[in-house]
C-alpha cells in the first residue's frame, strides 16, 4: 500500500530530522564523511542517509523499510524546500528556534532520563554545547515547514474530494487501520508545604543572601545550598538568559531588574524560592546564578492530600458530582482546570492519545479502563518538585479498527488534505529541480529516482 508508506514515510521524516540530524552533527564537524548531494548550498553527507534509516526502522519499530537510494530522496526534498525558502526571503525568528530547542531537550530528556544521559548520549561536551547545535538544525527545520506551508497555503478539500478519496482506498482494499486511542482527563490536588515551613526556607536564604553581600562565595553557597539538580555540574550559573529564552516568566523578570553584582530578595516559582545574583549584562541578554530551595513537605500533609483526592473520586463513583463537576470545583491544576481536566498529547496537540504510544507510565494507569472509568488514585512529582496526587478519567476510547467515513471523517479529510498537499508540493519540486544546482555523488548516480533529480528529462 504504497500511498500510506509513502505519507508515513514523510511525516516521520519530518519529525526526526532533528532527532537524526543529532546524531551526525559531529560526523559534520569532523569533516570525514563522503558528500552523496549537494543541493543548492546544502549538502547530504553519506552518514546521513545510514543514521536516517536506522532512526526510521527504530521509530517506525520495523514496520517502514527503506533503500539508500529511497532516503537520500527523502534528504533532498528537505533541503530543496530549504534551499528555495531563503531565496524566498523567509525569516526565522530567533523565539521560534529557541521555543523549538527547548520543547526537544524536553523531549530527549524524557527519553533519556536526564539532560546529562541526552549529552553523553549524542557526544557534546554539556547542555549548551548541544542547544547551540540543535539550534542551527532548528532553523533549517523551520525553513522548511515556512516553505511547505507557503507553497500549499491555498490547498484545501471539499467534502466531495474527501468521499471520493475515502471511496478511492475502499475499492483497492487500502483503507487504512486506525490505531485504538483515548481521550483522558484529570483531577489533581497539590501537596502544599505549610506556612512556618515556606518561611524556614524564605528566611534562610535572606540569610545567604547577607552572607554573600559580606564577601561570601554565592558559587560554593549554591553547591551547598540548592535544591536544583543540575548545581554540581553549574555551580548555580545559568548562564547568559535573554527576554526570549524559555524560562518561567517570574525568573526572568527578577533577573531583568537586577544591576550587575546585585542579589534579589526571595521570590518564588513553580519550583520553589530563588535568589538571583546578576554577573554581567551582555547586550540584550544577562548572566546570572540562582539558589532555589525547595520547602520540605511532611508525610502528614501527603496523606492529607490523598485522603482528600480520595474522597472526591468516592463522591464521583457515588453520583453525587460528575468528573467535570469535580475537575472545576476541586482541582488545583491551572493547564486543565478550565477544560474539564482534557489531557492533551504534546507531540500532537491533539485531545487523544494513541493506546501504543503513550508514556509506558501513563498505559500501566488507564489501559485496562473502559469509558467513563476512573484510575487508581497516584502519587506523581514534578521535576520542579512539586508534589501531588492524581486520578485519570477515561472520557473515551476506540479500538482498532478500519478507516469508516462516518466515525473517522475528520481523520480521512486530515489524510485527503495531506495527499493533495503532497501533490502540490511535489509538482512544486519537479518544477523546482530544473532551476536548482544538483550534484549527485557517483555512488548515487545509478539510482533510480521518482522526481528527475538526475536532470535527465530536459
Amino acid at each position: 500500500m504504497m500511498l500510506f508508506k509513502t505519507k508515513t514515510l514523510k511525516n516521520t521524516s519530518l519529525l526526526l530530522t532533528l532527532f537524526l540530524t543529532v546524531l551526525t552533527l559531529k560526523a559534520q564537524q569532523n569533516k570525514i564523511d563522503g558528500v552523496a548531494v549537494v543541493v543548492g548550498k546544502n549538502i547530504v553527507l553519506d552518514s546521513d542517509i545510514d543514521k536516517f534509516k536506522q532512526e526510521v526502522k527504530l521509530r517506525s519499530e520495523g514496520k517502514i523499510t527503506i533503500t539508500d537510494c529511497e532516503m537520500l530522496e527523502e534528504l533532498m526534498q528537505q533541503k530543496l524546500l530549504a534551499h528555495h525558502a531563503v531565496i524566498d526571503s523567509i525569516t526565522v525568528a530567533q523565539s521560534e528556534v529557541d521555543s523549538r530547542v527547548n520543547r526537544s531537550i524536553a523531549f530527549f530528556t524524557n527519553e533519556y532520563g536526564s539532560e546529562k544521559k541526552v549529552v553523553e548520549a549524542y557526544g557534546f561536551n554539556d547542555v549548551e554545547d548541544l542547544k547551540r547545535e540543535l539550534a542551527k538544525v532548528q532553523r533549517e527545520n523551520t525553513l522548511i515547514e515556512k516553505e511547505q506551508q507557503k507553497i500549499t497555503e491555498k490547498i484545501d478539500v471539499t467534502p466531495e474530494e474527501v468521499r471520493v478519496y475515502f471511496n478511492g482506498l475502499k475499492e483497492k482494499n487500502e483503507l487504512p487501520e486506525i490505531p485504538a486511542e483515548v481521550g483522558l482527563a484529570q483531577l489533581v490536588l497539590y501537596a502544599e508545604a505549610t506556612k512556618e515551613e515556606s518561611d524556614r526556607v524564605v528566611e534562610k536564604l535572606n540569610k545567604i543572601k547577607k552572607e554573600v553581600e559580606a564577601g561570601s562565595s554565592f558559587k560554593l553557597k549554591a553547591i551547598i545550598n540548592s535544591d536544583d539538580p543540575s548545581v554540581t555540574r553549574n555551580q548555580g550559573n545559568m548562564g547568559v538568559i535573554t527576554k526570549e529564552t524559555q524560562f518561567i516568566k517570574e525568573f526572568k523578570e527578577v533577573a531583568f531588574s537586577l544591576d550587575e553584582g546585585q542579589i534579589s530578595e526571595p521570590f518564588k516559582t513553580i519550583f520553589g524560592y530563588h535568589i538571583i545574583q546578576l554577573h554581567k549584562i551582555k547586550g540584550k541578554g544577562r548572566e546570572v546564578s540562582h539558589i532555589l530551595m525547595q520547602p520540605e513537605i511532611s508525610d502528614e500533609k501527603l496523606k492529607e492530600t490523598k485522603d482528600e483526592i480520595e474522597r472526591i473520586v468516592a463522591e464521583v463513583k457515588e453520583g453525587k458530582i460528575t468528573f467535570d463537576e469535580a475537575v472545576k470545583k476541586y482541582s488545583e491544576d491551572d493547564d486543565t482546570k478550565n477544560s474539564g481536566g482534557l489531557l492533551v498529547n504534546p507531540y500532537t496537540q491533539e485531545p487523544t492519545f494513541e493506546l501504543t504510544r503513550m508514556p509506558p507510565d501513563l498505559f500501566a494507569r488507564i489501559s485496562e479502563l473502559k469509558q467513563g472509568d476512573l484510575s487508581d488514585v497516584f502519587y506523581d512529582e514534578t521535576r520542579g518538585g512539586e508534589k501531588m496526587y492524581k486520578v485519570i478519567f477515561m472520557k473515551n476510547r476506540t479500538d482498532t479498527h478500519k478507516a469508516d467515513i462516518v466515525e473517522d471523517y475528520v481523520r480521512m479529510q486530515q489524510f485527503a488534505l495531506a495527499k493533495k498537499k503532497e501533490e502540490t508540493v511535489t509538482k512544486w519540486s519537479k518544477e523546482k529541480i530544473q532551476e536548482t544546482y544538483i550534484k549527485l555523488g557517483n555512488e548515487y548516480k545509478k539510482c533510480t529516482f521518482k522526481k528527475d533529480w538526475k536532470k535527465e528529462n530536459k
